[in-house]
């Protein structure tokens, strides 16, 4: 990847010597969670993905869990402490975020949303997250992550 392919994320992680591996893939047409895993020779168990929710209060929640898994709405509520967690409509996501719908990484939002990271992170020694752009992956150890993002672990799927 060349200097310039650098995305917002991956600078963000280079000014604060963040030590991260990119991965891009090829993201032509509408791919799955496995089909992503796939095509960065990775284990879908690796791999998250980064949804962004409200609260019943009005306040937004980010959650990042396995590709292959459902968020369970209930289990995110109780872990944000809000009576009733909803997904956010997508074309709500760039302007909160920053973000596209598939592009969406856990780092370096506009600004800053209490963050979930499934539990089941903990026990890897890294993890792949979107690296702010469709086709870019960034893998990362869930420590190294907490650095930039401070995430609280929670029991998050169905």
């Amino acid at each position: 990847m060349k200097q310039n392919d650098k995305t917002n994320v991956m600078r963000l992680l280079d000014s604060k010597k963040i030590p991260y591996v990119s991965h891009t893939y090829e993201p032509n047409g509408k791919l799955t969670g496995a089909e992503i895993a796939e095509r960065l020779g990775e284990m879908a168990e690796k791999v998250f993905k980064t949804l962004v929710t409200v609260g019943k209060t009005g306040n937004h929640y980010v959650f990042v869990i396995p590709v292959l898994a459902e968020l369970d709405l209930k289990k995110a509520a109780k872990a944000s402490g809000e009576k009733s967690i909803d997904m956010i409509k997508q074309k709500e996501l760039l302007p909160l975020t920053g973000y596209i719908h598939g592009g969406c990484s856990p780092v370096g939002m506009k600004k800053p949303f209490p963050t979930f990271l499934h539990e089941t992170a903990a026990e890897l020694e890294t993890i792949c997250v979107s690296a702010g752009r469709v086709g870019a992956q960034i893998e990362l150890s869930p420590q190294d992550l907490e650095t930039v993002v401070h995430y609280t672990l929670a029991d998050l799927v169905v």
